[in-house]
């Protein structure tokens, strides 16, 4: 039941921990609300601090600027997982944080993250907890290869990870051992790699996005394609584990599922990220309600819409790399919605924007974009 005691209504502030672009086009979707943004982020000039009305410029473990974040803001989120959990308890009594630390704790450590899979039945790959190379060659038996190897904090796009294909692979992973636990996980042969996005308020309504297909390119999500390519009985399999998880999380705001598909139905969940996520980008244009209108709706107490995909469509991520190439395809594709978002420094492989293409034929699309020569 919705209660306008707990609506925090358009011209209070939101404050943001995190200063990246998913805290850009999350601060987008506020301000187009009616709210008044602040961010607390280390770098001057983050994507999120030049649309935002105020920019704290601190790390995100300084307690002094988290209680100043706090103080000046009515209802506080975050845009990223590797906040510092002990710093953000420190001001929950000071400020409403829906999303609490609890969901951040579990998200941030992936052995508690599968292990709260595991206690809700939610079918995850087989792993084992590795703290030295025996660990390793102990837990092959039950693992096997391909295996990869993760650490338990940390790591995206593909870093902090070692995919082991035979014995001779161990002793590769001294390295990554050293910076501290690390969970062994078995190779999923998958047919296809969905995502979901889900959002839930704190009256416990849920909205399920539409389910999309994902490509990754040296562990880097490449494209992402709405609707996924996958049966109908899968899709509405996927929004019941999204839906189940987002309840046993007491989710508030919204939640990036990740999961593999294989080639006998079996889905298996991959990974959590406790905000808005990359293959989210997509619902800007292509639905009726962004994954950003829903995170902000779900933290301020309005009540959750039904999203409607009303096209289908192809995102592609812009990295440091293709920028100056992609900027050439605004005179060349007029349809082709191009968000950037304005980092300083085009770094290999770094994400600097993306673009969404509304489209009727999917695959006569991906063969565009591999045309421009740019996405090689």
């Amino acid at each position: 039941m919705m209660n306008l005691s707990n609506l925090i209504i358009p011209g209070k502030t939101i404050g943001i921990i995190g200063g990246g672009q998913l805290g850009r086009m999350m601060t987008l979707a506020a301000k187009k609300m009616g709210y008044v943004v602040g961010v607390l982020d280390p770098e001057r000039n983050c994507p999120t601090a030049q649309v935002a009305d105020w920019h704290i410029t601190a790390k995100y473990n300084d307690v002094e600027a988290l209680r100043e974040l706090a103080l000046r803001s009515d209802v506080v989120t975050y845009e990223f997982e590797n906040v510092d959990v002990d710093a953000i308890t420190k001001i929950e009594h000071l400020v409403h944080l829906p999303q609490g630390s609890e969901l951040l704790s579990i998200t941030q450590d992936r052995l508690l993250e599968k292990a709260y899979l595991e206690e809700n039945n939610i079918n995850i790959a087989p792993y084992a907890t590795i703290i030295e190379l025996q660990d390793i060659a102990d837990s092959i038996d039950s693992i096997g290869f391909p295996c990869v190897l993760k650490t338990i904090r940390g790591g995206y796009d593909g870093k902090g990870q070692i995919v082991l294909y035979g014995e001779e692979d161990i002793s590769k992973c001294e390295l990554l051992l050293k910076t501290g636990i690390c969970v062994l996980e078995a190779w999923i042969p998958f047919e296809r790699e969905c995502s979901v996005m889900v959002a839930r308020n704190e009256a416990g309504e849920i909205s399920v996005m539409p389910v999309a297909e994902n490509l990754h390119r040296n562990n880097i999500l490449h494209e992402t394609i709405v609707p996924a390519r996958i049966d109908e009985e899968i899709t509405e399999e996927v929004q019941l584990v999204a839906t189940r998880i987002a309840e046993k999380l007491n989710l508030v705001g919204v939640l990036g599922i990740e999961m593999f598909l294989t080639s006998s139905g079996s889905l298996y969940v991959n990974e959590l990220a406790p905000r808005p996520h990359n293959s989210g980008h997509y619902s800007i244009e292509a639905c009726s309600f962004s994954q950003f209108d829903l995170h902000i709706r779900g933290i301020c107490g309005w009540p959750l819409p039904e999203v409607k995909l009303l096209s289908k469509a192809v995102m592609v991520n812009i990295l440091g790399e293709q920028i100056e190439e992609s900027v050439f395809q605004i005179l060349l594709k007029p349809d082709w919605h191009f968000h950037y978002y304005g980092k300083d420094m085009p770094k290999l492989g770094r994400k600097m924007g993306h673009i969404t293409i509304l489209t009727e034929n999917i695959e006569r699309t991906l063969e565009t974009i591999e045309n421009t020569g740019i996405w090689e």
